[in-house]
């Protein structure tokens, strides 16, 4: 089984971020070219990228689908987008500007009809659920509000609608650098045989990324590990192939 490597690029105010649990407070700048780190991603043979518009989030709409352009125009990565998808039109003003599949989280909790309808139009292929927790209930926001959804029936749920893709994060490992949570995946693996399910939060080592491909993960979300030179380019290769 192939483990797929999606880089995380972050942005507000269009530049390169990383976060710490979500909190906006703990904001660092990367790189204020986003699409030059995208281009270091794909000279290093990464076919994939995750761009979540932190923006979007926070404001409950598109805003920065104007670096979403840019990079799709000028690379070959394959972009999931995510980040304040809240109607038709933020859809349509994705896909136009180059993302081959988006993620839905918020909009999967507050307008279950219109993110249905969704994967529907669209397909389960090009429509990613969101599923991101804190103590096993879901996130939403920009991780700024809770949910009293329990994430195992939230993911059982869209599963019998059609979702074929989830994103989970767990909210306290994101940015820690101390490993992501094995017994969350396999958890949800366990109840959702047939999901394909990309982790995200926590990664820091190769050896973490074996784990997550042993414990049969579609994909994992690499941010503050690349950025911080905890897990080299060049080492990625291995899963690459």
């Amino acid at each position: 089984m192939i483990l797929r490597i999606i880089p995380a690029i972050d942005i507000i105010e269009s530049k390169c971020v990383r976060l710490t649990k979500g909190d906006y407070s703990t904001k660092k700048v990367y790189n204020e070219n986003p699409l030059e780190i995208a281009k270091t991603f794909e000279g290093h043979g990464i076919q994939h990228l995750h761009l979540v518009d932190l923006d979007g989030a926070k404001s409950k709409r598109i805003v920065n689908h104007k670096v979403l352009e840019q990079i799709a125009t000028k690379t070959n990565l394959k972009i999931d987008f995510g980040g304040g998808l809240k109607s038709d039109e933020d859809l349509k003003i994705a896909f136009e500007s180059g993302a081959g599949q988006i993620t839905g989280g918020s909009i999967a909790v507050k307008d279950p009809k219109t993110f249905k309808s969704w994967i529907d139009e669209y397909g389960s292929k090009k429509i990613i659920l969101g599923a991101d927790c804190q103590d096993h209930k879901i996130a939403i926001s920009g991780w700024q509000e809770d949910s009293d959804l329990d994430i195992f029936e939230f993911i059982k749920n869209y599963q019998t609608k059609g979702v074929e893709y989830v994103i989970c994060t767990d909210i306290s490992k994101d940015g820690m650098l101390e490993g992501p949570s094995i017994e969350l995946y396999k958890n949800i693996l366990k109840k959702n045989p047939s999901i394909q399910l990309i982790a995200s939060g926590g990664i820091a080592s190769m050896d973490d990324l074996q784990i997550l491909k042993e414990i049969g993960c579609e994909g994992a979300i690499l941010g503050k590990a690349i950025y911080e030179n905890r897990i080299g380019l060049k080492a990625l290769s291995k899963f690459l192939n």
